[in-house]
């Protein structure tokens, strides 16, 4: 009866022991697992998760027995005498024999480890209520027993787990050199599509990426047309890789991406070494509108070449010039850089943040007086230029004008395709009558260019097309009058054609493209290689 009732009741104390276990929190094997400083504070191996037990027994290895020398050991009265724990003993029992401060007792390290419950070999005193019989030193012999003890066995397994060749986990995990080969194969072809994607600054992902999908993306379609040209990558890549070792998942793209990233800025930093560098910053607001800064170094290559590196873009939560200068002090210290290091700094005058840079460059000038503020030349020509003109009333009805027409003729396809007839038929005419000349690059179609504040000539390019284009324009805008089915663009056309043919806009039109004319060739001059190189700290505001 008795045995009966062990086999009806065990089951259910192994579902609450499995449960039990099941509840157990899990560690965390990147993170830093604390031994227990003293033997006599430390939980039992039962208390972690199973599968825990290898990962902690190996902590507790590495860190090796407690064996404290500089202690006082406490003296404990055995009959008439004074017994205490003898630090000699370490040197006869170096591998597991340890000692506890707040307990004052000596324990087993390999026994605490892997001594099965309930076996012979000195009981619980030497894992876990310790062993305090100083006067009886035989009991520490008697505890490491024969060969097949319970102590020698544990100490066996210690040694067999640090020999990770022999783990099972080991020898799961070991693949033979045919496997290693087809693993690199895929990993190379990975790499490369990304290698090209990124230098061609193209979008990796499609809108869908099935199998039936007619257009995968472009990583996918890429990785498609090399195994179409290699049948090595065809075979193993594509067709035979198992699912989860395809290395074409988004997580296992972005993770090279990082380590592409990575990378590169590691041979920035490498070729930069610890010379002295101009950091360039621009406002880079993305489509999300978070504010961020494009962070470039400029510098001297070991070549003797003025260099331009993009290092990073930084994201930043204010846009006051103490959170961009820790900002950029973060970043510095991220990569190794000081601001003792800077002799120069640039920043966009036309960005919507350059009220704040303004306050940045002032900071870092009182950090280090040798970081010189240098505007880029051609860029400041064209902020004064626009400036000029917004102050001018004839010279700014002038600009608003054309910026009229433009929004008047170029607003529909039907009115570009006329003003592109009138143009083509008037070449052709004049190339029939050898008014004009034939060659690379001449007669060109053209169109009306908008003039930018921040794109250098804009301005000149916009009234050098209006000039050519003056009569088109004239007849497209006759045309819109006559035909237009609303009477509104009617009268706005008929509006804007009067304003174009005073001889106020006529004369503003040709003086200030004369003007622009020279301030063009000022603009080319200074976008030289040559001149830029010396003078000009241009990060991309070029047209």
């Amino acid at each position: 009866m008795e045995r009966f009732f062990k086999k009806l009741v065990s089951p259910l104390i192994g579902t609450q022991e499995a449960e039990s276990s099941h509840k157990r929190k899990r560690l965390d094997s990147n993170s830093n697992f604390e031994v227990p400083p003293d033997p006599g504070l430390r939980p039992p191996i039962s208390n972690y998760d199973p599968n825990d037990h290898d990962f902690v027994r190996r902590q507790y290895l590495q860190a090796g027995p407690r064996q404290p020398i500089l202690h006082d050991f406490p003296q404990t009265l055995f009959g008439d005498k004074q017994r205490r724990f003898k630090k000699a003993w370490y040197s006869q029992y170096p591998y597991w024999l340890e000692y506890s401060i707040q307990k004052d007792a000596a324990y087993c390290l390999c026994c605490y480890l892997f001594k099965p419950e309930n076996r012979e070999g000195g009981g619980d005193a030497f894992t876990s209520t310790g062993f305090k019989n100083w006067k009886n030193k035989k009991s520490l012999d008697e505890h490491v027993g024969g060969l097949n003890s319970a102590h020698n066995l544990a100490m066996k397994k210690c040694q067999d787990l640090m020999k990770q060749n022999q783990h099972i986990q080991t020898v799961l995990e070991r693949k033979s050199k045919r496997s290693k080969n087809t693993y690199r194969l895929r990993l190379t072809a990975t790499v490369d599509c990304i290698r090209w994607l990124l230098r061609q600054g193209l979008a990796f992902r499609g809108h869908d990426e099935s199998k039936k999908s007619l257009n995968r993306g472009n990583f996918l379609e890429l990785l498609q047309f090399l195994a179409d040209h290699n049948a090595q990558i065809e075979g193993v890549v594509l067709k035979n890789a198992p699912g989860k070792m395809m290395l074409i998942a988004p997580p296992i793209q972005k993770d090279i991406i990082k380590a592409a990233a990575i990378e590169t800025t590691n041979k920035i930093m490498e070729e930069l070494g610890d010379d002295l560098f101009s950091v360039l910053v621009d406002e880079s607001r993305d489509v999300s509108c978070k504010e961020q800064m494009a962070v470039l170094l400029r510098y001297v290559s070991k070549q003797g070449s003025i260099v331009e590196r993009f290092l990073a873009v930084v994201h930043v939560k204010e846009t006051t010039s103490i959170s961009l200068k820790e900002s950029l002090e973060e970043l510095f210290c991220r990569h190794k850089l000081s601001f003792s290091r800077l002799r120069g700094q640039g920043y966009d005058g036309a960005s919507n943040m350059r009220g704040e840079f303004n306050g940045l460059k002032a900071l870092i000038l009182n950090e280090n007086s040798s970081a010189y503020y240098v505007h880029c030349f051609a860029h400041q020509l064209q902020l004064v230029l626009v400036a000029v003109a917004e102050k001018h009333k004839r010279i700014a009805t002038l600009f608003e004008d054309l910026s009229t027409a433009q929004n008047t003729v170029g607003v529909s396809c039907k009115r570009r395709d006329k003003l592109r007839e009138k143009r083509a038929a008037e070449v052709q005419e004049a190339l029939g009558n050898d008014e004009l000349s034939t060659g690379t690059g001449l007669n060109q179609e053209i169109g009306l260019a908008r003039p930018v504040e921040t794109r250098w000539s804009s301005h000149y390019k916009s009234l050098t097309n209006l000039t050519i284009l003056f009569g088109y324009i004239m007849a497209v805008l006759d045309d819109i009058m006559e035909n237009a089915e609303d009477s509104r663009q009617g009268a706005k056309a008929s509006r804007l054609l009067d304003s174009l043919t005073t001889f106020e806009f006529a004369f503003s039109c040709i003086f200030m493209k004369n003007v622009l004319g020279i301030t063009h060739e000022l603009s080319q001059a200074l976008q030289k290689k040559r001149a830029r190189d010396f003078k000009c700290c241009s990060i991309g505001w070029s047209n």
